[in-house]
């Protein structure tokens, strides 16, 4: 028998392989989901033995169906419930605002109803371009913090500035201010002298998702897309900046970084906190008790309406997903998109294509030059049927853009952390501000053009007569879309 084993060791090895591999094709059939995505996992599984049982491993598993991530010990607390029922607005104040928004009051019922975000009415906002705007209004804000320090990162690396932020969340600490700090495992990099300096300043730290060798299939696959900061539950900034030196354009980087960030003051802040206790409880695998101070009385008087929209594994519906969905179906006369990675589901290439041959002025930025190979091509695998509808694309030139930021009929606008991709509509965790203000739009519509300078406009018949050889890597990286 164990000569047998040794002469035939690479057909026993294939045969198992095939037997998992069908097994596991047959799971992902009897989930009914995408047609595409099911008949990407099918063709991986079969047709590249180990690596397709690799990449099922890792990448395969629906943690949205199975439930893992628990909201309901956070939701449930009193305090939490409290907030929730202070931000609900009165009649009359619903009135005002179907009135002011007309179509787009749609958004605000659906992620009313599917993720009980409550659309909040007094607030400022500030937007910041770039890694250069953000650390030194962020660093002045960590300053003043007074009572705690809610921090939330994708990427946090003790480089340069790095090294800055952490040095003052200590100083902070020492002072007696609470501070709690989320990183992305697989995100992040944070040297062991970072981790001891933080925990002798009593920073409470915790990785999301360590990736280890254990049963819990899919590490790899959910990460924590969020990038988010909340002081003394009456700041916040959400939007795409990490804190990683390439983020800071100090001309000692190659690649100039076109990024947008955002600053809140007011009540959207309380929907921001409520977000990283979710997060929170999840990390430490235990329920904070939550206090009043982490939510003080709002002292914002302005009317400014913003909506906070939260998607990932460990809520029922892809928000932000059916927010942009909605967005664009709902626009009357234009539709502009900046993300630094498109490669959307079938629902908003319609949505899309649809607006566009409608008469509503669609318009694309996204990178010339990508940070992946894979997700450049696959991008551009989507851009011939935008072009037939006539929708602008424009290619970003100057450096990379990594902003992820939508503006619709100079009343609707959105900065957050989701990208237009399979990733970011299902799998990660992101966060976006969706705002409801004529003002703010105008700034990011104008943002959107200043861009659209530094930018190359796709010319529709040299697009079409591009190499062949590209159209075959296009047609390659499409495969993948699924799982990029």
């Amino acid at each position: 028998m164990i000569d047998y084993i040794k002469d035939n060791t690479w057909d026993i090895l294939l045969f198992i392989n095939y037997v998992l591999s069908i097994g596991a094709a047959i799971l992902v059939l009897l989930k009914n989901v995408n047609p595409t995505k099911t008949l990407t996992y099918i063709i991986v599984l079969l047709v590249f033995p180990f690596v397709g049982l690799i990449v099922y491993y890792f990448f395969g598993q629906e943690y949205r169906k199975v439930k893992i991530f628990n909201r309901k010990d956070v939701l449930n607390q009193k305090i939490i419930k409290d907030v929730q029922e202070e931000l609900k607005l009165a009649p009359a104040e619903i009135r005002i605002i179907r009135n002011q928004l007309d179509e787009k009051v749609k958004l605000v019922r659906l992620l009313s109803k599917s993720d009980k975000s409550p659309l909040t009415m007094k607030n400022e906002l500030e937007l910041l371009k770039n890694g250069e705007e953000k650390f030194p209004r962020l660093f002045e804000d960590l300053k003043t913090a007074k009572d705690h320090i809610h921090v939330e990162y994708y990427i946090l690396e003790d480089d340069k500035i790095g090294t800055q932020f952490i040095d003052l969340l200590c100083e902070m600490a020492k002072s007696g201010v609470e501070v709690r700090l989320s990183y992305d495992y697989v995100g992040s990099s944070i040297s062991s002298k970072a981790k001891r300096k933080m925990k002798i300043a009593g920073i409470q730290f915790m990785p999301f998702m360590p990736v280890l060798f254990s049963g819990l299939t899919g590490q790899m696959n959910y990460r924590n897309h969020r990038k988010i900061v909340i002081i003394d539950g009456k700041i916040g900034y959400v939007g795409g900046i990490n804190v990683s030196d390439k983020y800071v354009n100090n001309g000692k980087s190659d690649v100039y970084w076109r990024d947008t960030h955002l600053r809140i003051e007011g009540e959207a802040v309380k929907e921001l906190q409520i977000n990283f206790f979710n997060n929170w409880n999840f990390v430490t695998d235990s329920t904070l008790k939550i206090t009043p101070n982490y939510f003080p009385p709002n002292s914002i008087e302005t009317e400014l309406p913003v909506q906070i929209a939260a998607s990932g594994p460990d809520s029922d519906w892809a928000n932000i997903m059916e927010a942009i969905f909605t967005s664009i179906n709902t626009a009357d006369k234009y539709v502009y998109i900046t993300t630094p990675y498109f490669i959307p589901n079938e629902q908003i290439v319609t949505a899309l294509q649809v607006a566009s041959r409608s008469g509503v002025d669609v318009r694309l930025v996204i990178p010339k030059n990508s940070d992946s190979w894979v997700a450049k091509y696959a991008t551009n695998s989507f851009l011939d049927r935008l072009l037939e509808a006539n929708v602008k694309i424009y290619r970003y030139c100057k450096g990379f853009i990594h902003a992820k930021t939508i503006v619709v009929d100079d009343m609707f606008s959105t900065v957050g952390t989701s990208n237009m991709d399979n990733r970011s509509f299902n799998i990660n965790f992101e966060i976006n501000a969706l705002i409801y203000n004529r003002d703010f739009t105008l700034k990011l519509k104008q943002q959107f053009f200043d861009d659209v300078e530094e930018c190359e406009l796709l010319d529709k018949e040299e697009w079409f007569n591009r190499p062949k050889i590209d159209k075959l890597k296009e047609s390659y990286s499409r495969l993948w879309a699924p799982l990029l």
